[in-house]
Protein backbone atom coordinates (compact mmCIF):
# COMPACT_ATOMS: atom_id res chain seq x y z
CA UNK A 1 0.00 0.00 0.00
CA UNK A 2 1.15 3.53 -0.67
CA UNK A 3 2.13 5.95 2.07
CA UNK A 4 -1.17 7.88 2.25
CA UNK A 5 -3.21 4.70 2.72
CA UNK A 6 -0.58 3.28 5.09
CA UNK A 7 -0.66 6.40 7.29
CA UNK A 8 -4.46 6.51 7.25
CA UNK A 9 -4.72 2.86 8.40
CA UNK A 10 -2.60 3.71 11.45
CA UNK A 11 -4.27 7.10 12.03
CA UNK A 12 -1.03 9.07 11.66
CA UNK A 13 0.12 11.77 9.26
CA UNK A 14 2.34 11.02 6.29
CA UNK A 15 4.99 13.25 7.85
CA UNK A 16 4.96 10.96 10.91
CA UNK A 17 5.69 7.93 8.72
CA UNK A 18 8.61 9.74 7.09
CA UNK A 19 9.87 10.91 10.48
CA UNK A 20 9.84 7.35 11.85
CA UNK A 21 11.75 6.19 8.79
CA UNK A 22 14.38 8.93 9.22
CA UNK A 23 14.75 8.02 12.90
CA UNK A 24 15.24 4.37 12.00
CA UNK A 25 12.32 2.95 14.00
CA UNK A 26 10.38 2.13 10.85
CA UNK A 27 12.16 0.51 7.94
CA UNK A 28 11.90 2.17 4.57
CA UNK A 29 9.83 -0.14 2.40
CA UNK A 30 10.67 -1.32 -1.09
CA UNK A 31 9.56 1.01 -3.85
CA UNK A 32 7.40 0.37 -6.86
CA UNK A 33 8.75 0.85 -10.37
CA UNK A 34 7.19 4.30 -10.23
CA UNK A 35 9.21 5.12 -7.09
CA UNK A 36 6.32 4.96 -4.62
CA UNK A 37 6.82 3.42 -1.19
CA UNK A 38 5.06 0.05 -0.96
CA UNK A 39 4.17 -0.89 2.64
CA UNK A 40 2.99 -4.31 3.76
CA UNK A 41 0.91 -5.53 6.71
CA UNK A 42 4.01 -6.18 8.84
CA UNK A 43 5.04 -2.53 8.45
CA UNK A 44 1.49 -1.46 9.33
CA UNK A 45 1.61 -3.51 12.55
CA UNK A 46 4.91 -1.83 13.46
CA UNK A 47 3.52 1.63 12.69
CA UNK A 48 0.52 0.98 14.93
CA UNK A 49 2.89 -0.29 17.64
CA UNK A 50 4.93 2.92 17.39
CA UNK A 51 1.83 5.13 17.49
CA UNK A 52 0.42 3.31 20.52
CA UNK A 53 3.78 3.40 22.28
CA UNK A 54 4.00 7.15 21.77
CA UNK A 55 0.44 7.53 23.10
CA UNK A 56 1.68 5.74 26.23
CA UNK A 57 4.58 8.24 26.38
CA UNK A 58 7.36 5.85 25.43
CA UNK A 59 10.21 7.62 23.65
CA UNK A 60 11.22 6.66 20.14
CA UNK A 61 14.47 5.34 21.60
CA UNK A 62 12.56 3.04 23.96
CA UNK A 63 10.23 1.94 21.17
CA UNK A 64 13.23 1.31 18.93
CA UNK A 65 14.70 -0.84 21.70
CA UNK A 66 11.47 -2.84 21.87
CA UNK A 67 11.47 -3.28 18.09
CA UNK A 68 15.06 -4.57 18.24
CA UNK A 69 14.18 -6.90 21.10
CA UNK A 70 11.25 -8.22 19.09
CA UNK A 71 13.56 -8.98 16.18
CA UNK A 72 15.95 -10.69 18.60
CA UNK A 73 13.05 -12.78 19.95
CA UNK A 74 12.19 -13.93 16.44
CA UNK A 75 15.86 -14.86 15.91
CA UNK A 76 15.96 -16.72 19.24
CA UNK A 77 18.56 -14.37 20.73
CA UNK A 78 16.33 -12.21 22.95
CA UNK A 79 17.14 -11.54 26.57
CA UNK A 80 13.94 -11.10 28.62
CA UNK A 81 15.94 -9.03 31.11
CA UNK A 82 16.34 -6.34 28.43
CA UNK A 83 12.58 -5.91 28.05
CA UNK A 84 12.22 -5.80 31.82
CA UNK A 85 14.99 -3.18 32.08
CA UNK A 86 13.34 -0.85 29.54
CA UNK A 87 9.92 -1.29 31.18
CA UNK A 88 11.40 -0.63 34.63
CA UNK A 89 13.08 2.54 33.38
CA UNK A 90 9.74 3.66 31.96
CA UNK A 91 7.99 2.98 35.25
CA UNK A 92 10.55 5.12 37.09
CA UNK A 93 9.96 7.94 34.58
CA UNK A 94 6.20 7.66 35.10
CA UNK A 95 6.60 7.78 38.89
CA UNK A 96 8.76 10.90 38.54
CA UNK A 97 6.16 12.56 36.29
CA UNK A 98 3.39 11.68 38.78
CA UNK A 99 5.35 13.36 41.59
CA UNK A 100 5.87 16.45 39.40
CA UNK A 101 2.17 16.54 38.52
CA UNK A 102 1.21 16.21 42.20
CA UNK A 103 3.44 19.19 43.07
CA UNK A 104 1.89 21.15 40.21
CA UNK A 105 -1.60 20.26 41.43
CA UNK A 106 -0.81 21.40 44.97
CA UNK A 107 0.64 24.68 43.73
CA UNK A 108 -2.31 25.31 41.40
CA UNK A 109 -4.79 24.52 44.17
CA UNK A 110 -3.00 27.05 46.36
CA UNK A 111 -3.17 29.64 43.60
CA UNK A 112 -6.91 29.12 43.28
CA UNK A 113 -7.30 29.96 46.98
CA UNK A 114 -6.35 33.55 46.12
CA UNK A 115 -8.50 34.42 43.11
CA UNK A 116 -8.10 37.65 41.16
CA UNK A 117 -11.07 39.53 42.61
CA UNK A 118 -9.87 43.12 42.86
CA UNK A 119 -9.13 44.65 39.43
CA UNK A 120 -7.05 47.41 41.06
CA UNK A 121 -4.57 44.96 42.61
CA UNK A 122 -2.10 42.58 41.03
CA UNK A 123 -3.60 39.15 40.53
CA UNK A 124 -1.84 36.70 42.88
CA UNK A 125 -2.12 33.90 40.33
CA UNK A 126 -0.35 35.93 37.63
CA UNK A 127 2.19 37.20 40.16
CA UNK A 128 3.00 33.67 41.34
CA UNK A 129 3.39 32.36 37.80
CA UNK A 130 5.63 35.34 36.99
CA UNK A 131 7.79 34.48 40.01
CA UNK A 132 6.98 37.69 41.87
CA UNK A 133 7.13 37.68 45.68
CA UNK A 134 3.88 36.63 47.26
CA UNK A 135 2.40 37.23 50.65
CA UNK A 136 -0.50 34.81 50.58
CA UNK A 137 -0.10 31.91 53.05
CA UNK A 138 -1.83 29.52 50.68
CA UNK A 139 0.70 30.28 47.94
CA UNK A 140 3.59 29.79 50.31
CA UNK A 141 2.11 26.48 51.46
CA UNK A 142 1.54 25.34 47.89
CA UNK A 143 5.01 26.36 46.84
CA UNK A 144 6.59 24.51 49.77
CA UNK A 145 4.80 21.31 48.78
CA UNK A 146 2.42 21.23 51.74
CA UNK A 147 -0.52 19.02 50.88
CA UNK A 148 -3.68 21.06 50.55
CA UNK A 149 -6.89 19.40 49.57
CA UNK A 150 -9.11 21.30 47.12
CA UNK A 151 -11.53 21.91 50.00
CA UNK A 152 -8.76 23.47 52.12
CA UNK A 153 -7.60 25.69 49.29
CA UNK A 154 -11.03 26.76 48.03
CA UNK A 155 -12.12 30.26 49.03
CA UNK A 156 -14.72 30.18 51.78
CA UNK A 157 -18.17 31.61 51.11
CA UNK A 158 -19.16 34.33 53.58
Amino acid sequence: MRIAEFAAHADVKISTVRFYERRGVLESPPRTQGGYRDYDEHALARLRFLRRGQELSFTLQQLGDFVSMSADARAGTADPADVRRVATEKLLEIDHRIRDLERTRIATTGLLADPCLDPTEACPIIAALAGEPRESPSLVQADSGAGLTPEQAAPRAS
